[in-house]
């Protein structure tokens, strides 16, 4: 799903976005609801990144990734994590690209998520090529999320991948 966001676009950059886990539910732009086997997933499209939410007989996860003032967890590059009865990784890169290379990867992003069943992308007004998309699936009882968020004026794009699984547990030998 492609949507245009109803905002205006701020000067923010890479730099400025903060990860959290476990924050409540920030106000949305736009939302996207997914069943991905038993697991709820909601994907969030927020005025400054996005916010996942995961809720399933185990738990409930949420992961935000966004511009928040007064935040001082920077954004990481990796983290693995014990959420309740899961298994949380997270990683982060930040791609810096030409003028041409950032249009032909935005234009590329954008179709890849809008025509997929559990996409969510939103354009923000002024520029085709600032957005924020996201892409969710399930995969062997795990539950996987990418993000892209797009800063045309500085030609960089940060793209994040998220995957959340039952821990296993490793039977001992007495």
């Amino acid at each position: 799903m492609l949507t245009t966001l109803n905002t205006s676009y701020t000067d923010t950059r890479a730099a400025d976005l903060a990860w959290a886990l476990g924050r409540d539910p920030l106000p949305a732009l736009a939302t996207l609801d997914l069943e991905l086997a038993d697991a709820k997933l909601q994907l969030r499209l927020l005025g400054a990144s996005h916010q996942v939410l995961l809720d399933e007989a185990r738990g409930r996860c949420s992961e935000t990734v966004a511009c928040i003032p007064g935040s001082s967890t920077p954004l990481p590059l990796g983290v693995a994590k014990r959420v309740g009865d899961w298994e949380y990784e997270f990683a982060a890169r930040v791609e810096v690209l030409t003028p041409g290379s950032f249009a032909g990867r935005a234009q590329e992003l954008l179709a890849l998520v809008s025509e997929h069943p559990h996409g969510l992308a939103g354009v923000f007004p002024g520029s085709p090529h600032a957005f924020t998309a996201m892409l969710a699936q399930q995969h062997a009882g795990q539950v996987h999320w990418r993000t892209w968020h797009a800063y045309p004026q500085d030609g960089q794009l940060v793209a994040t991948r998220t995957r959340v699984g039952a821990r296993v547990r490793v039977a001992r030998s007495g």
